[in-house]
C-alpha cells in the first residue's frame, strides 16, 4: 500500500515506519496519521510481523510537533473532536496493540511527537534529541495523551513541572526521568532498536501480547492490573507456543514459536 507522508519497510519480522515529512520536520498533520493508523492496523494483522518501530526521516525529528496551520481556527467542538479521533485512531490503538512497538527517536519529539513516542510500548533516543510538550505556550494542553502518559512515565511533579513550563529535556535527561530506555549515538539508533525489536520476536508471540495488555491493565481507570495478569497467566497455558517454550526447555533445545 502506498502512503503520502510514510514509508514502511519490512525486514526478518521487524517491520520500520518512517515518518517522511522532512520539509515540515515530520510535523503530524491529518493525513499522516491517517497514514499511520491504516499502516499499523494493516501491520497487526500481517502474520509475518512480530515487532513495529516508528521512526522519522532525517537527523533532525522524530516529530516536531503537530501541523499548526491545520487547527489554529477550530472551535471548541471541533477542538474537542480532533483529540478525540486522534487519540481513538493512533495513540491509544498503538498503546494497546498486541505487537510491540519501539519509538526510535531521532532529534525533535515536540507536542504531539512526543505523544506519539509516548503511546509506543518503550523508546530509544538518538544522543541529539530533544524532547517536550511546549502546548501551553500556544494556548493549549497536550490532546494526544500526553496530560496522562507523561505523568506515567517521568511522575507527577517532572511532568507537572515539563508540561506548565513547555521546557524540552536533552535524551540524557529523558534516560534520567525513565522516559526514554536508551540513548545511543545517531547513527546507531535503527540498529540499535532493531536489535532489541529481534530479541523481542524470539519470544512467544501471544505471551508478549497478553504482558503488554496486562501491564497496561495497571493503569486503566476501573481495571485491576492483577486481575488481567491472572487471567491472561492463566490463557497462555492453552497455546501451542506454551507447550512449545516448556517442550524445549525440557529437551534442551531452543525454542521455535507460531504465536498459536
Amino acid at each position: 500500500m502506498n502512503y503520502e507522508n510514510i514509508l514502511v519497510a519490512i525486514e526478518e519480522r521487524v517491520a520500520t515506519i518512517t515518518i517522511n515529512r522532512p520539509a515540515k520536520l515530520n510535523a503530524l498533520n491529518k493525513e499522516t496519521i491517517s497514514d499511520l493508523s491504516k499502516a499499523i492496523k494493516l501491520l497487526s494483522k500481517n502474520e509475518e510481523v512480530r515487532a513495529i518501530i516508528l521512526t522519522g526521516s532525517g537527523e533532525k525529528a522524530f516529530v516536531a510537533g503537530a501541523d499548526i496551520s491545520e487547527f489554529a481556527n477550530y472551535t471548541v467542538v471541533e477542538g474537542a473532536q480532533l483529540a478525540a479521533e486522534g487519540q481513538e485512531t493512533l495513540f491509544d490503538f498503538i498503546e494497546n496493540l498486541k505487537k510491540p512497538v519501539i519509538a526510535a527517536v531521532n532529534g525533535f519529539a515536540l507536542g504531539g511527537g512526543l505523544e506519539l513516542a509516548m503511546a509506543c510500548h518503550f523508546r530509544v533516543a538518538s544522543d541529539n534529541a530533544k524532547m517536550g510538550l511546549p502546548e501551553v505556550t500556544l494556548g493549549l494542553i497536550p490532546g494526544y495523551g500526553g496530560t496522562q502518559r507523561l505523568p506515567q512515565l517521568i511522575g507527577k511533579g517532572r511532568a507537572m513541572e515539563m508540561i506548565m513550563t513547555a521546557a524540552m529535556i536533552s535524551a540524557e535527561e529523558a534516560k534520567q526521568y525513565g522516559l526514554v530506555n536508551h540513548v545511543v549515538p545517531q547513527g546507531e539508533l535503527l540498529s540499535f532498536t532493531t536489535v532489541i525489536a529481534q530479541k523481542i520476536i524470539k519470544n512467544a508471540p501471544f505471551a508478549i501480547a497478553k504482558a503488554i495488555k496486562a501491564i497496561n491493565a495497571n493503569f486503566e481507570d476501573g481495571k485491576n492490573g492483577f486481575d488481567t495478569e491472572i487471567k491472561s497467566f492463566g490463557k497462555c497455558f492453552g497455546t501451542q507456543d506454551f507447550k512449545e517454550g516448556t517442550t524445549a526447555f525440557l529437551e534442551k533445545r531452543k525454542a521455535e514459536f507460531t504465536g498459536k
